[in-house]
């Protein structure tokens, strides 16, 4: 993925993702990110990549996931957005 010319980086997009597919997104941010997807092909992949994924594994509940794997999850997303290596 690459920065395009308009007003939504591909690193946004990417962070957005998920509001978007839960259709949490304001309308304004919705309409910049599907204006990106119009022009962007790698992020229009990614996000199909992401529309397959969920039908593949389906949703999983907070609950579901066993103490130990939620703390790791969140500690690797925490460094991961940190920018901590």
């Amino acid at each position: 993925m690459s920065r395009t010319n308009d007003d939504l980086p591909c690193k946004e997009l990417v962070q957005l993702v998920t509001d978007y597919l839960e259709a949490r997104l304001p309308a304004l941010e919705r309409l910049r990110f599907e204006a990106h997807l119009g022009i962007c092909s790698g992020c229009h992949t990614y996000l199909e990549q992401m529309r397959q994924t969920l039908r593949a594994l389906g949703r999983l509940s907070e609950d579901s996931i066993e103490p130990q794997a939620k703390e790791r999850l969140l500690h690797v997303f925490r460094d991961w957005k940190s920018g901590a290596p």
